[in-house]
């Protein structure tokens, strides 16, 4: 290699660069041709580590996992086939607010105007589809039209992400990737954040204080945004300023500290924990931080508090009869906490209505397991440095009733709801935290969607302790709407996990149908450090936890509502 071409700096080492600059240590691919010579520049940076995946879809899951750890990640992917079916975990980091950075390759910038028809598109020369459907998807989508332009909308897009934590999308020309580029700037220039508007953070934290000032019943419920605008100190701060109950949505579960003497569970209307739904009914005022009020978070609309709400979002702050825009979570939540005054008559009356401690039964070693002999077990081997990942369905409810440790973590795709996203996104969760104990609670139905990622948490020796629960079928959507369509062709999960080892692996697939043999294989998981444990545990088809059946039926029937035409009331 000459001077010169040891010397030559290009699109891809500027892409690489600025991913290390804000952070990113992994980055997770599937190649492709148009994303090969992209590839070996990340490769070749110092600071990154290229984590392959088993394909597109649990890529962007994997790279939405890392997001959660580490704050913000990156898929790297090929066009069109690769792409498109990156998109959907691009759409949970949207939903999800987390800032992931999908790149994908090009095709040649010569093709489009030669009117080249190139394999992997849609048979015409028109290119440009793939950036308008991302555009639909990301805060901010551009696709490099030349290697001079690259600096520029490169930071644009990774800028763009951090600042909103939304994902972002780069589409870069195979014949770009290895051109001649500047070296970045100064990284302040694409991270520095925009704090808020002095007069604006002022009165809307007076305005606040005085509002709450007149309530005598003010509750806090937390919502999922608030980790995303890391704000969670924060929020302590002023709980604790105000002394009112805290209750949080089940998508912020683990986000305020369960063994704090003002939580009060979590709120999920009829299916709400620990009477937290009875305190939030009788405030009057709910300051709502980071909250998303869905059809699934309100029990099919049947849960809308129904008192006038104050929401502190990630970046402004609404309350009846005011709005106040640029306005950052974090400095509202620190400057409300020295102007409120203490009142808590919230705790007051829900130490009234706390119910007894649920008395839990604990099954004999013979008994065959049941979905409660599950959770009781999980509940045992949780601890500070546990995090744990519930998949879409029961395991929602059943986690949710678990009781988090001081410094464990709870991780839930509430917004997105993608079965299958607990096994990529653990996967890409363990990569940034490979010290902490990463333990996934997942029906059949939903594994069976990303299976194949287990084979990278074997390649990369990720102790992830998996509890399949094998019920045979989709029983969330059994709840909603049973049909024929619910029910799956059963596997020996346990021995496919083995068949992932190969010659080289260390998987283990262990099978409970008693509560003595999960209490072995619990045991055996933790004790097991080269790679993950699946243990399958079999329980009866028919069960499932009455919170998921209460809430089933309340969604099923919000679902169901007739259409309204245009004089209907």
């Amino acid at each position: 290699m000459s001077v010169s071409q040891a010397k030559k700096f290009t699109v891809g080492d500027y892409l690489a660069e600025r991913l290390a600059q804000i952070g990113i240590r992994h980055h997770f691919v599937v190649p492709g041709d148009y994303n090969l010579i992209l590839l070996d520049k990340l490769q070749a940076h110092p600071q990154l580590t290229e984590i392959g995946c088993a394909n597109e879809l649990n890529c962007s899951m994997a790279a939405e996992g890392y997001a959660r750890a580490n704050g913000a990640s990156v898929c790297v992917v090929t066009f069109s086939v690769g792409a498109i079916s990156a998109f959907n975990g691009t759409g949970s980091a949207y939903a999800e607010n987390l800032p992931l950075i999908l790149v994908s390759g090009g095709p040649n910038t010569n093709d489009a105007s030669q009117f080249h028809v190139l394999h992997h598109t849609l048979g015409n020369s028109d290119y440009t589809y793939q950036l308008e459907m991302a555009k639909k998807i990301t805060c901010c989508a551009v696709a490099i039209p030349r290697a001079e332009e690259a600096p520029r909308l490169i930071d644009r897009a990774i800028r763009a992400a951090i600042l909103s934590r939304k994902p972002c999308y780069i589409e870069i020309p195979t014949n770009l990737a290895g051109a001649t580029c500047v070296r970045p700037g100064p990284i302040s220039a694409v991270t520095e954040p925009i704090a808020s508007d002095p007069y604006a953070l002022k009165a809307a934290c007076a305005a606040a204080a005085d509002y709450l000032d007149g309530k005598l019943k003010p509750v806090i419920l937390v919502g999922p945004k608030l980790r995303r605008a890391s704000a969670e100190k924060e929020l302590l701060k002023l709980a604790e300023a105000m002394g009112c109950a805290v209750a949080v949505q089940p998508a912020a579960k683990g986000m305020f500290p369960e063994a704090h003497p003002q939580y009060v569970g979590t709120f999920w209307g009829q299916v709400s924990t620990d009477a937290a739904d009875s305190i939030v009914h009788w405030a009057d005022a709910l300051i709502c931080v980071g909250t998303i009020f869905n059809d699934y978070s309100t029990v099919g609309w049947t849960a809308v508090p129904d008192i006038p709400l104050m929401a502190a979002e990630i970046d402004h702050v609404t309350y009846p009869g005011a709005h106040f825009s640029r306005v950052r979570l974090s400095e509202f939540l620190d400057g409300l906490a020295k102007d409120v005054t203490y009142n808590n008559n919230t705790m007051l009356e829900y130490n009234r209505l706390r119910p007894d401690p649920r008395q839990i039964h604990t099954a004999a070693p013979e008994d065959a397991l049941t979905r409660k002999e599950v959770t009781r077990q999980v509940q045992g081997i949780l601890t500070s440095n546990s995090t744990l990942f519930v998949e879409t369905g029961d395991s929602w409810f059943n986690g949710i009733g678990l009781t988090l440790p001081a410094g464990a973590q709870f991780e839930i795709e509430m917004q997105w709801g993608h079965i299958g996203w607990s096994i990529p996104a653990s996967f890409g969760y363990a990569m940034h935290f490979p010290t902490r104990r990463t333990i996934v609670m997942v029906g059949d139905g939903s594994f069976q969607v990303t299976a194949q990622e287990v084979s990278q948490m074997v390649r990369y020796k990720i102790p992830i302790t998996i509890l399949l629960i094998n019920n045979r079928g989709y029983t969330i959507e059994v709840e909603i709407h049973d049909g024929s369509y619910n029910k799956i062709k059963n596997w020996d999960y346990a021995l496919l996990v083995q068949a992932f080892n190969s010659t080289d692996g260390h998987a283990k697939g262990l099978l409970a149908n008693t509560a003595g043999e999960l209490v072995t294989a619990l045991r055996e998981a933790e004790e097991h450090k080269g790679g993950p444990t699946l243990i399958e545990c079999t329980i009866d088809q028919d069960d499932c936890s009455k919170e998921l059946i209460t809430w089933g039926h309340f969604v099923a029937s919000a679902n169901a509502r007739p259409p309204k035409g245009r004089h209907d009331e």
